[in-house]
């Protein structure tokens, strides 16, 4: 096994540490969600931290790791006498991203409890990570059902495995650890909440910080063991440190002060129900331990603030995780000052042990520090300078001038960037037919869950059984088989695996004219209100979004494919307006980035949306090259929708005819909201089941 970085080598990336340290002392704070760029050792820091928890005694032979001195009544390898056990070290256990549901919870054998009524039970990753540490990387980027699986064990202490009716309960207490860089997706605010603590990293910019990586992390690279024993000393400080914190832990008082303290700070900050304050009740009693102390102190409460409630703040999907500090002192201090009874003047530090004169090193390099939590107020676009007088409403709305011809994209004529309009519910756009993405909330497709809608013979592990199909395929056969008693005589090639049909996510390709007949301060306004809405449908419907956009002479892909919705919305919020309007050439990049994208994800089945009043101008026969454009899309089968945004009492229509061209349908600004006339859907689909009976 090869030897991993110190944990005490680590150097910066202070809350990091301490939030990894107190989930040792107290695995009841819930585990921690590190968020941050490529290459600030969150991996790293996971891994060296399990160096450091003290050994633990098991039942031997059992599967479970069972303590010899308090085994688990329902322990599926017991029952166990208690007796000695033997000693081995705490796991850290890798969750990998493509795992299966079966590798996560553990797997049944069907065939066996069908036929011999014997619940074999093969134990999961739950199993192996118990009493120790269990480490997602990329979580963010893990199916949402197994993420559930996976928080709803590390809530209860316990997994359960059922399949048709047969179950097995294990113990599941584990140090959870997740990590994720946000420009790759964020998690849904539900699942962020069962994460205990959460801590920002990122990469020093001091030179010096970050000579000193390189300096660590070339000296561990050429001599891993060498440069691990120069710091065992160090490391072996930290573990009696857990050791001791952990005995300590049970004698700390969180008083009537400190409670009221936590009660407030939730309060004031807004956060959904209760499990903010239980965290924060259970960090700062792990606070004191770590500090040696049996009292909760005002620092403490303010600490564990700083780690418990910063994503528990988001209140819509594309809010950036932070804290108001200034706030949080103000709240603190409303309810102070400390009675002498309840917290004592602190006299231990609580930060973790570790030189202070280095930089972070190990592995995945990166240096120490935390950005701030909260910034200066961002400027809204499009409030300066005097306002343009909004049209009359009904009256046709005046548009902003186009540069001149061989005008460069972005250039001359170029607008502010126009403030999105208020969002709004949108209408339920879906790709027809059937797919194999996957598992979203958008499209039909087959899935591993979803209501039943078959049976077929397994391909290869059955991991689905359909009971009455398997039933029905054995009971012919019984009486050739010799079947003499109660049970049923089945054989491997009885056994059905069930076809469901669920939910897929999409990618969904947004189009956005940009030019200056889209220009006026009301109608892009209104626009990037519309996408934005629909960026938040996508977010909810758990697909990829890119971004293209076009003006002037060109166009540009202003986001790929990405699962990060709200990077697609901080992106669209700037967009630039004003110039020609280079429909094909939108067109075109689209169909580019569809290529490129079905032979990266073939399963992924894409819907593209094209915002526009459907207006080509610029070029040589600028119609007539968006036609073919539009043609290339519909010969790909692309599902499209175009949404209308043309305005005024005189309307060309062009945004509908451009539809047909692309074998789509239309929709309206206003007919895109949830609760315009019904149809929408119907239309999309029908409109593409016309075009492959005419094809």
């Amino acid at each position: 096994m090869p030897t991993p970085y110190p944990f005490t080598a680590l150097v910066g990336q202070d809350d990091l540490r301490l939030a990894l340290l107190l989930n040792a002392v107290s695995p009841a704070v819930g585990g921690v969600l590190v968020r941050g760029e490529k290459g600030t050792a969150k991996s790293t820091a996971v891994r060296a931290l399990s160096a450091l928890l003290p050994e633990v005694d098991v039942v031997p032979g059992c599967r479970f790791s069972c303590a010899p001195g308090a085994p688990d009544p329902g322990c599926p390898d017991g029952p166990h006498e208690v007796g000695r056990g033997t000693h081995r070290a705490a796991r850290m256990v890798e969750l990998p991203v493509g795992a299966s549901e079966d590798r996560l919870v553990g797997a049944l054998d069907i065939e066996r409890a069908l036929a011999e009524g014997v619940k074999a039970f093969e134990p999961g990753l739950l199993a192996d990570a118990h009493r120790g540490i269990l480490y997602v990387d990329e979580v963010n980027l893990l199916h949402d059902h197994l993420v559930d699986l996976l928080l709803d064990a590390a809530a209860m202490g316990a997994s359960y495995v059922e399949r048709e009716g047969v179950s097995v309960r294990h113990a599941a207490r584990f140090l959870l650890v997740g990590t994720m860089n946000p420009e790759e997706g964020e998690l849904r605010p539900q699942l962020l909440d069962r994460f205990g603590l959460t801590v920002e990293v990122a990469a020093d910019r001091d030179p010096q910080q970050r000579v000193e990586v390189v300096r660590r992390r070339l000296a561990y690279d050429d001599d891993p063991e060498g440069f691990a024993a120069r710091w065992a000393g160090e490391e072996a400080q930290v573990r009696a440190r857990i050791v001791a914190a952990r005995a300590l832990l049970p004698q700390v008082r969180l008083g009537d002060g400190a409670l009221l303290r936590i009660a407030a700070t939730c309060a004031a900050f807004e956060v959904d129900g209760m499990r903010a304050d239980i965290v924060m009740a259970r960090t700062a009693t792990a606070l004191a331990a770590w500090a040696g102390r049996t009292d909760v102190l005002a620092e403490d409460v303010r600490r564990a603030a700083l780690l418990a409630l910063p994503h528990r703040r988001r209140r819509n999907p594309f809010d950036a995780p932070g804290l108001d500090e200034d706030k949080l002192d103000e709240t603190l201090d409303e309810f102070g000052p400390d009675a002498p009874d309840d917290d004592p003047e602190p006299d231990d530090d609580p930060e973790p042990d570790g030189p202070d004169d280095g930089p972070e090193g190990g592995p995945d390099g990166g240096g120490g520090g935390v950005p701030p939590q909260s910034g200066p107020e961002r400027e809204t676009p499009g409030q300066q300078g005097p306002e343009r007088e909004e049209p009359e409403p009904g009256s046709a709305e005046p548009e902003a001038p186009e540069e001149p011809a061989g005008a460069p994209a972005g250039g001359g004529r170029e607008q502010r960037a126009v403030s999105a309009g208020e969002p709004f519910r949108t209408k339920m756009l879906s790709v027809p037919g059937l797919g194999e993405g996957a598992a979203g909330r958008r499209s039909r497709a087959r899935t591993e869950h979803g209501r039943t809608t078959g049976a077929v013979r397994p391909r290869g592990a059955l991991t689905k059984l359909h009971l009455a199909a398997t039933v029905q395929a054995a009971a012919p056969h019984q009486r050739a088989r010799g079947r003499s008693g109660a049970g049923l005589v089945v054989r491997r090639d009885d056994l059905r695996q069930a076809t469901r049909e669920g939910r897929e996510g999409n990618l969904v390709l947004f189009v956005v004219d940009a030019s200056g007949s889209m220009a006026a301060r009301q109608r892009m306004g209104a626009v990037k209100g519309a996408v934005l809405s629909l960026l938040l449908d996508a977010y909810q419907r758990r697909d990829k979004v890119g971004l293209v956009t076009f003006r002037g002479t060109g166009a540009e892909v202003a986001l790929p494919p990405t699962s990060s919705v709200d990077t697609a919305a901080a992106r669209l919020e700037t967009l630039p307006t004003g110039g020609r309007t280079p429909l094909a050439a939108g067109l075109l990049t689209a169909h580019e980035v569809l290529r490129v994208e079905r032979l990266r994800d073939p399963a992924r089945r894409p819907l593209m949306v094209v915002v526009t009043d459907g207006r080509a101008t610029g070029g040589p026969e600028p119609v007539k090259l968006a036609e073919r454009a539009a043609g290339l899309h519909a010969a790909a089968g692309t599902a499209s929708v175009v949404v209308d945004c043309e305005t005024g009492l005189v309307r060309l229509g062009l945004a509908g005819q451009l539809a047909g061209r692309l074998g789509g349908s239309a929709v309206t600004l206003e007919e895109l909201r949830a609760d315009a006339i019904a149809g929408l859907v119907k239309d999309v689909q029908g409109t593409n089941q016309t075009r492959r009976r005419a094809a």
